[in-house]
């Protein structure tokens, strides 16, 4: 699949009530990111190169060795500007006395040829005698879609200072509202579901949302160009065969953190029974138990140099079991549970009876998934610490996936230990009762807040960028419940069946019943906000939503 070149461009203004950035929401029919609010932008246009006739302030080696390209640099900058004036209006140029446009400028009953394809940028600017200064434009942020969507980007972002004469106006086709915010209330609009965010939306807000003026933001942004993104393919083996990994593959992040030379020695796939050391005194020993649920099988975890500290000792296989005593050398201290599924904690058992191990955990709640034979030694709480022979681990209580689910944050290397709360490939499940979808996205924001540099979790690889990783299932789960919400305002009161049949109408019909357990969960999350209400079997909206 292509990945096409975009660039977006950040708006922003000082107002009374501190700094603001324009966002644009897309059309509800749009192919990618319908009813998202988005900063203005597009994909990069053979076009944008003939208006580099027109540029002044900087030119095209400079930027482009600014943003880490050979060259066309500023056909990116250039591209932002041309798509900030079709979606926004707003044109970021300069007339014949070097003063910038105005409302009145008649180069705005140019704006809707622009975006019909009827004139270029370079035409327009050249009709009207314009210059686009991209001297005040700054390289702010980089983001290459992961693999997955049905369309790819590319995407450089600039921030500027909107012109102070030009008011925002969507047009009506691509964007359909317009509107200025704060950043800090952009962010809590999308984590309250009042407002649809997008991954590299939500980063580039968090950027901002630490300055009070432009004039902050703009010095921060010519000072710190943001880091090349990882581009270039890495050697790995498949089936003992060398292959080259893409960014965004599975085993691209462990290949990179274990291989930093490139030697091609890591494996793209799991195989249980076989050690993999993912860090200084860290081996993850993958359980036979691949399916469904699992992916390749429950990863248990063993720190330690000498003596050891067992985290998730998986279910109760004695092949599993013997493994993780051979590795050991029965020298196992203690054994740490991140949750009480049959596929997490039953090996406890076992390793207890031949240890004497003490066991750290929370007891298991009700429900035929849980294990009825954990028996915690010590029921650690948010913010405990245990020391192991690897280091301090830092508990983090993270219920969602399972009321009782712990996370583990090795601090001295800032690894932590998901359990399900994080899974690569797939999302999680939230079962109600248990399972609960508020508790489940107040979980992930907390994980923000933590030193995190990778993620070990319970199903998969290593998996680094943690902030994207977990802003993206957020994002995510709130775009799912948005959908759900639209469709209760929509249809009045409906039964769960009936409305799993629309807000799920993305996924096959012959897994609606699992996905109605979602949409169960979604529901009593916007119960619990005040946006829905249960009458019997039927659901409906309240006037909140």
């Amino acid at each position: 699949m292509d990945i096409r070149p975009a660039a977006t461009l950040v708006l922003t203004k000082d107002t009374a009530d501190g700094l603001k950035v324009l966002l644009l929401q897309r059309t509800w029919e749009a192919v990618f990111m319908p009813g998202f609010f988005v900063f203005p932008g597009g994909s990069v246009d053979e076009q944008d190169v003939k208006g580099r006739a027109h540029a002044i302030g900087r030119g095209d080696s400079d930027i482009s060795q600014t943003m880490s390209l050979d060259e066309g640099g500023a056909d990116y900058m250039l591209a932002a500007v041309r798509e900030c004036f079709e979606e926004a209006g707003i044109l970021l140029a300069l007339d014949q006395s070097d003063d910038e446009i105005t409302t009145g400028h008649p180069v705005h009953r140019d704006r809707m040829s622009l975006f019909k394809g009827e004139l270029t940028l370079s035409e327009v600017c050249q009709r009207h005698k314009l210059t686009i200064p991209l001297d005040r434009l700054a390289y702010l942020g980089h983001w290459i879609t992961p693999p997955g969507p049905p369309r790819r980007f590319d995407t450089r972002f600039f921030v500027a200072v909107a012109p102070e004469d030009q008011p925002a106006s969507h047009d009506g086709v691509e964007t359909i509202d317009s509107i200025w915010l704060s950043p800090a209330q952009a962010l809590e609009d999308h984590r309250c579901g009042r407002r649809l965010l997008g991954l590299p939306t939500i980063r580039t807000l968090r950027i901002l949302r630490d300055f009070d003026d432009t004039g902050a933001v703009m010095r921060y942004a010519h000072a710190n160009p943001p880091e090349p993104y990882p581009s270039k393919s890495w050697p790995a083996l498949k089936k003992g065969k060398p292959v080259m990994l893409e960014p965004g593959a599975p085993a691209y992040d462990e290949a990179a953190k274990l291989d930093p030379e490139g030697e091609g020695s890591t494996r793209t796939e799991i195989i249980p029974g076989e050690p993999v050391e993912v860090a200084a005194g860290v081996v993850r020993l993958t359980a036979p138990n691949p399916g469904m649920m699992t992916g390749p099988g429950t990863n248990t975890y063993v720190l330690g140099h000498k003596r050891f500290t067992v985290l998730d000792p998986g279910p109760d296989n004695a092949t599993h079991i013997e493994r993780i005593l051979e590795l050991t050398g029965g020298a196992i201290d203690q054994v740490v549970v991140t949750h009480t599924h049959q596929d997490h904690s039953p090996g406890t058992v076992a390793l207890k009876a031949r240890t004497g191990c003490r066991v750290y955990g929370q007891p298991a709640p009700a429900g035929p998934a849980q294990d009825p034979t954990f028996a915690p030694d010590e029921e650690p709480v948010h913010g405990d610490r245990i020391t192991t022979d690897a280091g301090t681990l830092r508990v983090l209580h993270t219920p969602g996936h399972a009321s009782n689910h712990l996370c583990y944050l090795l601090l001295e290397q800032e690894l932590l230990f998901s359990g399900d709360h994080v899974m690569q490939g797939s999302t999680v499940v939230i079962n109600p009762p248990d399972g609960d979808m508020k508790a489940y996205i107040e979980s992930l924001y907390g994980l923000l807040d933590e030193p995190v540099r990778y993620i070990a979790p319970a199903h998969g690889f290593l998996m680094g960028h943690p902030e994207a990783v977990i802003d993206f299932l957020i994002t995510h789960r709130l775009a799912r419940e948005h959908k759900v919400a639209r469709v209760l305002k929509n249809r009045g009161e409906t039964s769960l069946k009936d409305l799993t049949a629309e807000a799920y109408d993305d996924v096959p019909a012959a897994i609606h019943g699992v996905a109605a357990r979602s949409a169960l969960a979604h529901l009593l999350k916007l119960e619990a906000d005040g946006r829905a209400a249960s009458k019997g079997e039927t659901w409906h909206a309240t006037s909140h939503t």
